[in-house]
């Protein structure tokens, strides 16, 4: 077996590390697909898979069912330029909220449709890293739009920068590495 001597040997390559990532968010950034600078923590994609069951005599049998992609969240820290608060703002009226200007003012009562919080977020994509840079894996969430945002937390017994956390959800992610081709490409078989 080629790694029976991992501890021992030096490896040729680093194994994949936590703190190597980017994150990149078009509709944050003016639809550029750079990576988000200020990101400091992201979630992985998580897919569970329900199950159906049948009793037949004394016996209940299961089978795997549907998949259901569970949401990711990104926190990141609010920088003054660029003012990720701000962009995070308008973003969400972009995707197609309004906050309404009267209760007896109904027509100024805007609702997001998921079309527009798709076109105005663009395609989120977590990408893992190596120690050059190189992209190890990359996720794409596929139909993402913006679930929730949480614009962190004011508290004068500390020191900490002040964190956004925006959490997505979206209908299915694709895993891509080199040389491999995407796994989970969704429905009809297309990335």
């Amino acid at each position: 077996m080629a790694n029976e001597n991992f501890w021992t040997n030096a490896p040729a390559q680093d194994p994949k590390r936590g703190f190597r990532f980017k994150v990149s968010i078009p509709g944050l950034t003016d639809g550029a697909s750079d990576p988000i600078w200020w990101a400091k923590k992201a979630e992985k994609p998580s897919v569970s898979f329900t199950e159906a069951s049948h009793n037949y005599l004394n016996h209940t049998y299961y089978w795997p069912a549907r998949a259901e992609w569970n949401e990711v969240s990104v926190t990141m820290v609010d920088p003054v330029d660029p003012d990720a608060a701000s962009g995070l703002v308008l973003l969400v009226q972009a995707a197609g909220y309004d906050i309404p200007a009267g209760i007896a003012n109904t027509e100024d009562f805007a609702s997001m449709s998921k079309a527009g919080a798709i076109d105005a977020l663009g395609t989120v994509l977590v990408e893992q890293i190596n120690e050059l840079g190189d992209v190890l894996e990359s996720w794409t969430l596929n139909n993402a739009w913006i679930k929730e945002v949480t614009f962190g937390e004011l508290d004068y017994g500390s020191d900490d920068l002040t964190e956004l956390t925006i959490k997505f959800r979206y209908d299915w992610a694709t895993f891509g590495a080199p040389g491999t081709d995407p796994v989970f490409t969704g429905p009809g078989g297309s990335a």
